[in-house]
């Protein structure tokens, strides 16, 4: 019965996708179903397979020694901070984002990123039925950032159109930064964090290819990637280190007041209708738990973690999910894991809008204006990479 609920759960959000179509007409019905395909093998591969338990368990070695390395850093500078045997999560959690952000510019600098960016990108077209920019823009945006990405645009977004500049925020926001996977994996497992980095990228496409239908002409699907080699090496070094603590002291920062927030409206809702603002979110959205597969018994409390997740951000729910006194059964573990990661929040929209603005002003009202619609794109797009794993584990 659980399956026959997630099949219907793929047909309900590719119904939701159809009526916010901007022009059904153009839907390809064949790029869709065969995403959903690959999804499907993917996730039976990386999540049912001894090949692909050996592939999650050396992305996650791999980043278990970036942090330690990374600690090696924060303890020069921090040691003593904390009371022996405390782990602050500032500490351990997100400053390894600053060593692993340097990594990335490295491998910027060096050119591995770009070539893997240009040619996985140039694979995904062939599959996708979509431009090369498009497919570029999804894999660009998991390795270096949702609002980092747009900078290796930077020619592109003044000729865009409005429905080929969805798109690449759509991508943006359904995928997550490889520099702070690594803080991921310190609060959910591996394998389902890296299942669904590969299943928000072809739901990307999926979900766009409903909502946002259109041809692109060849012609007008020039791939020229933004070079930044006038740099010199220990310029792009540094100027990476500093962005990844940025984005260390800016997720902090947000974590601090939303928390914060979410506790002080708990405790008005409890005082005023005996009911914490969390519960009442959970029943909500408990029905797009239930077709995602979770059991009517947990579909509420999923549902509150679902909620958080969208008003606040990955990282608050994340915490209430790890950190919980929740009694999940491992499979509803699994499909609320893959949820989780994405930057599919209400916050998300200022960041992409205010990175594209700061590039291109006119093209960055354009996104301001379809933010609400590029949020619920973005919801769908992890609602159905839940749905699929759900059909696996």
């Amino acid at each position: 019965m659980q399956y026959v609920i997630s099949i219907i759960g793929i047909f309900v959000v590719l119904f939701l996708a159809w009526i916010a179509s901007s022009d059904r007409k153009k839907i390809k019905i064949k790029p869709v179903i065969t995403m959903i395909v690959i999804q499907i093998l993917f996730s039976l591969l990386l999540l049912n397979t001894q090949f692909g338990l050996i592939i999650t368990k050396g992305i996650a070695t791999v980043f278990t020694k970036l942090l330690e390395l990374a600690n090696e850093g924060i303890a020069f500078v921090f040691g003593g901070l904390a009371n022996e045997g405390e782990s602050p999560f500032f500490l351990n959690v997100l400053l390894p984002i600053v060593f692993i952000s340097a990594l990335i510019g490295i491998l910027q600098y060096i050119k591995v990123l770009p070539f893997l960016m240009k040619w996985i990108g140039f694979v995904l077209s062939k599959v996708n039925g979509m431009g090369k920019l498009e497919s570029y823009n999804a894999v660009a945006s998991l390795m270096v950032g949702q609002s980092e990405v747009f900078i290796t645009l930077k020619k592109q977004l003044g000729l865009l159109s409005k429905q080929r500049l969805y798109t690449l925020c759509a991508s943006a926001m359904s995928t997550v930064s490889m520099s702070i996977v690594g803080a991921y994996m310190t609060m959910l497992e591996p394998k389902y964090i890296v299942t669904a980095l590969v299943l928000n990228l072809f739901g990307g496409f999926i979900i766009a290819t409903l909502i946002n239908p259109y041809d692109v002409n060849p012609k007008e699907d020039l791939l020229e990637i933004e070079d930044h080699e006038k740099q010199s090496f220990f310029e792009m070094l540094g100027e990476y280190i500093l962005d990844g603590f940025k984005v260390a002291v800016v997720v902090g920062a947000m974590l601090i007041g939303y928390t914060a927030l979410i506790a002080g409206f708990n405790y008005v809702f409890q005082l005023l209708f005996s009911i914490s603002f969390q519960e009442l979110l959970g029943y909500i959205f408990s029905p797009i738990a239930f077709i995602m597969g979770i059991p009517f018994s947990e579909a509420v409390s999923a549902g509150s973690l679902m909620a958080t997740k969208l008003v606040t951000n990955e990282f608050v729910a994340m915490l209430d999910l790890s950190g919980g006194n929740y009694q999940f059964s491992e499979r509803t573990m699994g499909i609320l894991s893959v949820f989780l990661v994405s930057f599919a929040n209400f916050a998300s929209i200022g960041i992409i809008a205010g990175a594209v603005k700061g590039l291109n002003e006119k093209q960055g009202n354009t996104v301001a204006r379809f933010g609400l619609k590029l949020l619920y794109g973005a919801t769908l797009v992890s609602v159905l990479s839940s749905i699929i794993v759900s059909l696996v584990i």
